[in-house]
């Protein structure tokens, strides 16, 4: 549970640390469900900025449990390129893969 949290404050730091003013931005979608084994989220801004992330609780009653989180986030960056990360991150670290899209 503890590194749902952490998960979850980190989300909220990234997003706080955007340069944009915030009223210019619109959430169009944001879902999420938490459960004791694991949580998904997701969300959509119109700024063309997306995040849908799954996390799961793997080994919950042993002493090797961990957290594994999987997802992909997606932003229009200032030179008008649109980046995608898709990432998974556990036991075996952060492991992103990126790529870059065409200017919108």
């Amino acid at each position: 549970m503890q590194n749902l949290v952490t998960v979850l404050a980190v989300l909220a730091a990234l997003c706080a640390g955007a340069p944009q003013n915030p009223q210019d931005v619109q959430i169009l979608r944001f879902d999420s469900d938490v459960q004791p084994d694991g949580y998904s989220f997701a969300y959509e801004t119109s700024d063309g900025t997306k995040r849908q992330e799954e996390g799961k609780l793997d080994n919950p009653q042993s002493d090797e449990a961990a957290l594994t989180v999987t997802g992909e986030y997606s932003y229009v960056a200032p030179d008008g390129k649109h980046y995608t990360v898709t990432f998974t991150a556990g036991p075996n670290g952060f492991q992103p893969k990126t790529s870059l899209g065409q200017k919108k």
